[in-house]
């Protein structure tokens, strides 16, 4: 979905491309999380069942399970159902007639509710994709005066060279800045430069490319880079009324910009938490007059004097920490902390959840135990299996996700670190065949 907005749309040069598509794919199984006993959820493939145990056990209503009749890795589940038409005939005749909630709209999704004769849980792929670019982003937070890092807006060659020439001075003396492409993802479509020649050589590339193909777009942001304390992802929901509700904050939990996970609770004083309900007020509101309902994430940072940067990025869509609300209301209540994090694993072939289970042993999360680890997501650890072959590689590579609940950071530091001990030796043990 966020790949389909970015098409076509003209940002910083490609320099190389994700080797991880599979697993990306496969974060569909985060919805059993989302989803009640009522509900339909449609996964690229059935769940492996002692995972289900495992959620059930713990209490948790899971939703039926639809599959399409055959799923393509490199693919989203979106696109494996477009595949099949059988399943989207028997979308069409589900009783009462169900409303699609995908992770976000793009084109593939409006498609899908098309051919089902579905109606959708959010405005049109035009709105979403508008509203979910960097551009818009700061065209928000300027218009509405919040606050935000020095940048400059390139939507043409010209615009470009211009925010180089300025940013270039800031460089100059020693400062860093960030280009992010409008619809990058996850670290994706960002480098960070402290040299004026570093940014002043990805320029030429892109205006080279704007003379060979005669368009001049540029569709990126170029930032400062400010000191922070903390990375933030809060999350409200606009209705249709325009209603803004404020759900929650979490401390974002990041790695050279790729989102790993939250922290729960964030760790944020009543004037912290009050301005960002503000924030989220002010920009539901500029949303829903651009023609946008639904939930929004928006991360956010805090200075190491405790300011707040109230906007980064907009994400008009489900984001990660949508995901883990039926997990915070059932486990991580008053006095509680938890971590949603993922480890990578190495394998040599298929890791069901059983084997897993026996690997974790008391650190997975048990009725009637203070603490553990919920896995909320298996699909990622097997998603690149496909990648055995007899002349290919030995092992493939993949993630376990995984919310770590304790009564106390120093367990569930503790917990975090046993973790992921254990699923590093596991991994160790791959590499090496034994």
């Amino acid at each position: 979905m966020e790949n389909q907005w970015g098409e076509n749309e003209p940002g910083l040069p490609r320099i190389a491309v994700s080797a991880t598509r599979e697993i990306a794919n496969r974060m569909d199984e985060f919805c059993l999380l989302l989803a009640g006993a009522r509900d339909r959820v449609i996964l690229k493939s059935a769940p492996d069942a002692d995972h289900l145990a495992h959620l059930v056990a713990l209490g948790f209503e899971l939703p039926h399970i639809l599959t399409p009749v055959a799923q393509d890795p490199q693919l989203t589940v979106t696109e494996d159902v477009l595949a099949d038409p059988g399943l989207l005939k028997e979308l069409g005749t589900l009783v009462p007639s169900p409303v699609l909630w995908p992770h976000g709209v793009s084109e593939r999704e409006e498609r899908v509710a098309e051919l089902a004769g579905l109606r959708l849980a959010g405005p049109s792929a035009q709105v979403c994709k508008t509203v979910n670019g960097k551009t818009y982003s700061r065209e928000v937070a300027s218009t509405l005066g919040l606050r935000q890092p020095r940048g400059w807006i390139c939507r043409s060659v010209d615009e470009l060279h211009s925010a180089v020439a300025e940013a270039g001075e800031l460089l100059d003396r020693g400062g860093t800045v960030v280009a992010k492409d409008s619809y990058g993802v996850s670290g994706k479509g960002l480098l960070v430069l402290s040299e004026r020649t570093s940014l002043e050589r990805v320029a030429r590339k892109i205006a080279r490319r704007a003379e060979r193909s005669g368009d001049d777009r540029v569709n990126m942001v170029i930032e400062t880079w400010v000191a922070k304390q903390t990375n933030l992802n809060y999350q409200f929901t606009v209705d249709q009324d325009s209603a803004v509700t404020f759900d929650f904050v979490r401390e974002a939990v990041t790695d050279a910009g790729v989102h790993k996970g939250h922290r729960i609770p964030a760790r944020l004083d009543d004037a912290q938490r009050a301005e960002l309900a503000e924030a989220s007020r002010l920009i539901g509101a500029r949303l829903h007059s651009d023609g946008y309902f639904g939930p929004v994430g928006v991360d956010a940072m805090v200075d190491p004097d405790g300011g707040l940067y109230p906007i980064v990025e907009i994400n008009a869509r489900n984001n990660m920490s949508t995901y883990q609300e039926r997990v915070r209301e059932r486990w991580i209540q008053q006095g509680r902390v938890a971590l949603a994090t993922q480890y990578p694993v190495t394998l040599r072939g298929r890791l069901p959840f059983a084997r897993l289970a026996d690997l974790l042993q008391d650190l997975l999360l048990a009725p009637g135990t203070p603490a553990g680890l919920i896995v909320n997501n298996y699909a990622t650890v097997n998603a690149a299996e496909h990648r055995l072959q007899d002349d290919g590689p030995r092992t493939f590579d993949g993630r376990l996700y995984g919310i770590v609940v304790a009564d106390s950071d120093d367990r569930l530091a503790s917990l975090d670190q046993q973790i992921a001990a254990r699923v590093a030796a596991l991994t160790e043990e791959n590499r090496h065949g034994r």
